[in-house]
């Protein structure tokens, strides 16, 4: 394997999915993660059709997922006076098997963590990536030359700015932000509707608000322009958050009150990553790095199918070599990934007039569009003749490998 070296920048699903094939394959794996630790909890997330479920089988994860799977949690939506405007099913929303976010990347984690090196608390701060290797430098490790390096690090992904370009060439905004708020006792329990074991959904021109959701404690996605702001300071966020809602209706008031006790918030923009190829010289962009859609509902499973053609190719090309293997793997992706190129979850979730609140929710009311909304979804999900690599299925489980 002229190969052996790779460094991951990423430890969320896509970047330890991608460490569990290419160990197996025999290279010696770096995976470096800014966060502290493993992020656990978090937003659920979801596989649909026969594509994924191929792929979590052939990872040998599939009876794990399913034994950790949520509850599909219906989301009820109200008017400000609770009354019961329309459903959004579980079934469109939690697919064939829905998981916590963290719960996925520790079943990840646990079947790569001795066979592969991880850096937690540090990341990339420079690359050069020359004909023999790639030159990386780090916040805190001291600087080491890998064969191979891939972005796995999220749709503000340093490796794709450190070698493709700044993250304005790729990153377009939405129109739209959204805010993932940890439950707090005064709101989101008094919220989540116990009886009839659903989630509460509200919107307002431009504003929604989910509490008891299946997809987290609390989500808000509103419609702005552009705004600046540190993403490093969570004061500043709540702030934005609680002008972004001022005056709102419902249970919203009562939400802004404890925003200051919730235990995990996390703000960002909805955006999706355009660009050209996932590959330049020996880097490789996958998961929300290289066909990253803020909520657009097929993140997770572009990432692990993405994982697994990546390592397949490179252990399908003669000679191991890189090239011919992101050649493929660019082509096969760039056909898959297409439903991350269009599209944009915040007119969907939060529509701009009263008309089309009401447009979205006969969506759900009515059997014809519901069933023509999840044909859609199943194609998107399934639109991949997923290959067979013999190299992956004949590799040997990973064992301890040793790490400079």
């Amino acid at each position: 394997m002229p190969h052996d070296t790779v460094l991951i920048s990423g430890a969320g699903i896509a970047g330890p999915a991608l460490a569990f094939w290419l160990a197996r394959s025999g290279y010696a794996v770096t995976v470096v993660e800014k966060a502290p630790a493993l992020r656990l909890g978090g937003q659920a997330v979801d596989f649909k059709g026969e594509v994924h479920r191929k792929v979590l089988e052939k990872m040998g994860i599939l009876d794990e997922v399913h034994r950790r799977q949520t509850g599909k949690t219906d989301l009820r939506i109200v008017d400000e006076h609770d009354r019961h405007l329309a459903t959004m099913p579980g079934e469109f929303i939690g697919g064939d098997v829905e998981i916590l976010r963290g719960d996925l990347t520790e079943i990840l984690y646990e079947r790569t963590a001795d066979s592969c090196e991880y850096l937690f608390g540090d990341s990339v701060t420079a690359m050069t990536d020359t004909e023999s290797g790639v030159e990386v430098t780090f916040e805190k490790s001291h600087a080491r030359r890998f064969d191979l390096v891939f972005g796995a690090d999220g749709i503000h992904s340093a490796v794709r700015r450190h070698r493709f370009g700044p993250e304005e060439d790729f990153v377009r905004f939405l129109g739209y932000y959204y805010a993932v708020v940890g439950t707090t006792d005064a709101v989101g329990a008094a919220s989540f509707d116990r009886e009839r074991a659903t989630g509460l959904m509200y919107n307002e021109p431009g504003r929604m608000v989910v509490v008891g959701g299946p997809k987290a404690p609390e989500l808000l996605v509103f419609a702005s322009d552009p705004i600046d702001y540190d993403r490093g300071d969570v004061t500043e966020q709540k702030q934005l958050l609680a002008t972004a809602y001022a005056g709102a209706g419902w249970r919203v008031p009562g939400l802004l009150a404890h925003l200051d006790d919730a235990p995990d918030f996390y703000l960002d923009s909805i955006a999706r990553v355009e660009t050209d190829t996932y590959t330049a010289g020996r880097v490789a962009l996958l998961g929300d790095a290289a066909y990253g859609n803020t909520l657009g509902g097929f993140g997770t499973g572009l990432a692990l199918v993405g994982a697994y053609v990546l390592a397949g190719e490179l252990a399908a090309a003669a000679g191991g070599d890189h090239r011919v293997a992101f050649g493929r793997y660019d082509e096969q992706m760039h056909r898959y990934a297409k439903v991350a190129r269009t599209g944009s979850a915040g007119p969907f979730l939060a529509p701009k007039s009263p008309t089309r609140i009401t447009l979205r929710n006969w969506m759900f009311k009515s059997k014809i569009l519901f069933g023509a909304m999840m044909k859609l979804t199943d194609f998107f999900a399934t639109g991949i003749d997923l290959q067979d690599y013999p190299a992956l299925r004949s590799a040997g489980r990973p064992g301890n490998v040793d790490h400079p």
